[in-house]
């Protein structure tokens, strides 16, 4: 059976509503013929308007919650309020991105789509609306009820989870514990079993740099990565490391590794993103974002968009939809394998 996907829309004044009618538009064929189904959530208004600026004539239907759903339709998140103009940051901005991600969870714990892909939201406006959450991975884990969640980027074969996100640099070290990065290890082994992946070679990157020389550079890489990296061996993961993080991405961009996992934001986020935009040399600007972002852990599938809102181009019809098929595609893999 063909999986039902919702796509949240994120904060309908940034690109999330351009980049879905977009992506919609490029998988017409697709929807037609009944291999996949989405179900867009957010602002139904910002979405007719981003339909309307990009002059593309895909059916976009207003559906309820306990409808019988079309192929391709959309539900309104919750009540608007003053109008959402693009690249204007709002309260009802961070409002919307929030009650779509909800009301999308309710609907998978009901079993009324199999996964969730979402668009980008705003932090700032995010938490203005009083939903206080680092981002999407913090939010879904609360949501769910989630014991804990692993963060995994993927852009080719550049996969890589995190055993750390939306920390300050300074606590990273006392969040590297051996079950933390256990946990990671595990979840990452499971994704890359349910992407269909027969070899499953994870890389841990260590978190000093050399791997801490001996001690010289700090001991996390031998007190905890090392010895917890040997427990995981030993009970049939294929994992090597701590591996210094000035070679391992470019090892697993070389296929050594089917992933690798990163101590901290930037350590992992910087190698994917580096390889993910496409940047125009005579311009200085990038012409496509490619990569996605995937919540490990959950009890339900979400994948996302790799990169950020972009108010400063929303409305103007240029913005990528790349990165939001790619999600598309990497929700459809999961929700196949989900009950195999």
């Amino acid at each position: 059976m063909t999986p039902h996907l919702a796509i949240t829309m994120g904060d309908p004044a940034g690109i999330g509503p351009e980049i879905i009618v977009k992506a919609c538009a490029r998988l017409k064929h697709r929807l037609a013929g009944g291999s996949l189904r989405l179900l867009i959530i957010g602002s139904n208004p910002a979405l007719m308007a981003a339909r309307a600026a990009l002059g593309t004539d895909i059916a976009l239907p207003e559906v309820g919650p306990d409808d019988a759903w079309p192929a391709l339709a959309c539900l309104q998140a919750g009540p608007e309020g003053e109008p959402i103009r693009p690249g204007v940051l709002s309260v009802d901005g961070g409002r919307f991105a929030y009650l779509a991600v909800e009301r999308a969870v309710r609907l998978a714990q009901a079993g009324r789509i199999q996964g969730i892909v979402t668009g980008p939201l705003n932090k700032e406006t995010l938490n203005k609306a009083g939903y206080h959450y680092a981002g999407h991975t913090e939010m879904l884990a609360e949501l769910t009820g989630a014991r804990g969640s692993v963060m995994m980027l993927a852009h080719g074969n550049m996969r890589v989870s995190h055993v750390t996100t939306h920390v300050a640099l300074k606590d990273v070290p006392k969040r590297l514990t051996p079950e933390r990065l256990r946990y990671v290890i595990e979840l990452t082994d499971q994704a890359l079993g349910r992407l269909g992946l027969d070899r499953r070679r994870i890389a841990v990157a260590a978190l000093n740099p050399h791997a801490g020389e001996g001690g010289l550079f700090g001991r996390e890489d031998i007190d905890v990565s090392e010895p917890t990296i040997a427990r995981a061996v030993a009970d049939g993961y294929d994992v090597v490391g701590p591996v210094p993080g000035d070679t391992v991405f470019v090892k697993l961009r070389a296929g050594q590794y089917d992933a690798v996992v990163a101590m901290y934001h930037d350590q992992g986020h910087i190698p994917v993103k580096l390889l993910g935009f496409d940047v125009n040399p005579e311009t200085g600007t990038w012409d496509a974002l490619s990569g996605v972002n995937i919540t490990l852990g959950l009890p339900i599938i979400r994948t996302s968009v790799d990169h950020g809102t972009a108010f400063d181009i929303a409305g103007k019809g240029i913005a990528n939809e790349l990165s939001l098929i790619e999600a598309i595609d990497y929700a459809e893999k999961l929700a196949a394998t989900r009950d195999a």
